[in-house]
């Protein structure tokens, strides 16, 4: 199957005859092209590309706007190769700043709108960017930035008064694509901060194709007629392949909101956006199980569920199931790739695995001793693919370490199982080794979610009168009210029933929320804080 564009420059084909998933850049490639103008030049310009508020926005209007959001970065003065941070909610002008800036030849910088001034200092005097954009949402976060950095040469609010918008508006609708590469640098994420301050990941202009080929189109299954609703934010690798790359490649559309993305607020969008796609992260479909017993919802145009960002327990995807009659697509991924690598299929679902490779990647188990484990053991997951990162910006020690070669050091600890399956034992920090064995709180968390009173368990390890490591629960009831020494003894049953001894919680701790980052992933290290 052949991509092309009216830009015959910038032209991607998928070519299976030798290889399968082969992709081949031209020479010239700039990854806005067959993103944002290919549509159009297919004669799809009417089709919806972007839901937001209450407002459709076409293909044609896309491009339309992403021209003059790159013409207008342009007219400031900024040049190709030069970068832009930009602190956008997620609302159309994301899109237009993002690709504008890309086919402008300018490098954007996706920085969280969840942070403060002190925050995006950091970010704006390590990145060196010359300019600073954010959602005029988050004029309180951003207050005082200007005395904090004289880094950039201008910061500017994208939409309101003064703002990069009113310059967009008044803008040329027509751009000529700079003359990039398949391998240039394109954009920058940021890694989490779980371990140390956010690492800038620098990514080129083919990994964008990469992933929404491999991934969303072959084993997300997104067809050009969906609407995708994700939960998770386009600052955020997950959020940024569901809820923009993989739709836009497909010419699906996606419904966009500002807002944090609670259950409730999910399953509203999904019912009156008549979504047939979803995207959330394993934490989100827990509390989603609980809001939709409390107040259903009609799902009927749900087709495709899809989740990664940390392990799905099985009992989740069995609820989930159960309640809407879709099965969860469970992967892992990273923002050094991207997004998924390791995939269920919707034809090939292991409850409890991430499943397998995604068809363009290679993925090995690294032991303790450096080679590579084949007996089922645990060990660190390595992945190879074409839209790992090209480095993390500054930091070359962290990017000799993690990226080796053509293989990327995930820092997530899996085995693989008798039938090829990859199987999420938690980060090597969350690992615990309990009377000489590696244990995973992953496994003991599943075991807890199967219980009807929990809603959500965190399990670390603790240090015992002994100064010896056993495990420990924090487990969040879904009744407040619910006797906790009652809960306690049923949880010891449990556990006594489906753990071998080592595994079983000497601890139980009843709290009313577990600690989590701001994409849903229950921070672990935090509960160890707590413990010490």
């Amino acid at each position: 199957m052949g991509l092309t564009t009216a830009h015959q420059k910038h032209v991607v084909v998928v070519d299976e005859s030798v290889t399968p998933n082969a992709l081949h850049f031209s020479e010239i490639f700039n990854v806005a092209v067959p993103f944002i103008d290919r549509p159009v030049a297919e004669g799809r310009g009417g089709a919806v590309a972007v839901r937001y508020a209450g407002q459709d926005i076409t293909y044609a209007e896309l491009s339309e706007n992403v021209a003059r959001a790159g013409n207008a970065l342009l007219d400031l003065g900024l040049k190709p190769g030069s970068r832009l941070m930009m602190a956008a909610q997620d609302d159309p002008y994301y899109f237009y700043v993002f690709w504008g800036a890309i086919k402008a030849g300018i490098i954007p910088i996706s920085a969280s709108t969840f942070v403060k001034a002190n925050d995006y200092r950091h970010l704006i005097d390590d990145s060196q960017c010359e300019a600073f954009v954010y959602s005029a949402a988050l004029e309180g976060q951003v207050a005082g930035l200007e005395k904090m950095t004289s880094q950039p040469r201008f910061i500017l609010p994208i939409d309101g008064s003064g703002s990069l918008a009113e310059r967009i508006a008044a803008a040329s609708p027509r751009l000529e694509p700079a003359e990039t590469a398949a391998t240039d640098d394109c954009f920058w994420l940021f890694s989490s901060g779980s371990t140390g301050l956010p690492k800038g990941v620098v990514h080129r202009h083919r990994d964008m194709v990469v992933t929404s080929e491999r991934y969303g189109h072959k084993v997300a299954g997104l067809e050009p007629d969906d609407v995708v609703f994700c939960a998770g934010k386009l600052f955020f690798s997950f959020g940024f392949g569901g809820g923009m790359t993989f739709p836009l490649w497909m010419g699906a559309c996606t419904v966009l909101q500002p807002e944090r993305t609670t259950a409730d607020l999910a399953l509203d969008i999904l019912e009156q956006s008549k979504a047939t796609a979803f995207f959330g992260v394993p934490t989100l479909y827990g509390q989603m199980i609980h809001a939709y017993r409390q107040r259903p919802r009609r799902l009927d145009a749900l087709r495709r569920c899809l989740t990664a960002g940390e392990s799905l327990p099985a009992p989740i995807f069995e609820q989930w199931k159960a309640l809407t009659g879709i099965p969860i697509q469970e992967g892992i991924g990273s923002t050094e790739v991207l997004h998924v690598f390791v995939s269920n299929t919707v034809d090939d679902i292991r409850p409890g695995s991430s499943g397998k490779p995604v068809p363009g990647y290679e993925a090995k188990i690294i032991g303790e001793d450096g080679e590579e484990v084949t007996d089922g053991s645990i060990g660190t997951l390595w992945v190879k693919g074409e839209s790992n990162a090209r480095c993390y910006w500054n930091n070359p020690e962290k990017t000799k370490k993690t990226m080796v070669g053509e293989w990327l050091n995930t820092g997530d600890m899996y085995y693989v199982d008798a039938d090829g399956y990859y199987i999420n034992a938690g980060r090597a920090d969350d690992m615990m080794k309990v009377g000489g064995q590696w244990c995973s709180p992953i496994e003991i968390e599943s075991k807890l979610l199967a219980h009807p009173k929990v809603k959500e368990a965190g399990v670390i390890g603790q240090a015992d009168e002994n100064a010896l490591t056993r495990p420990a629960a924090y487990i969040v009831l879904v009744n407040p009210d619910d006797d906790p020494d009652a809960a306690l003894r049923e949880l010891t049953d449990l556990c006594r029933e489906n753990l071998p001894s080592f595994k079983r919680p000497r601890w139980f701790y009843f709290v009313p929320e577990l600690p989590k980052t701001v994409t849903g992933k229950i921070q672990r290290f935090k509960l160890r804080e707590q413990a010490t």
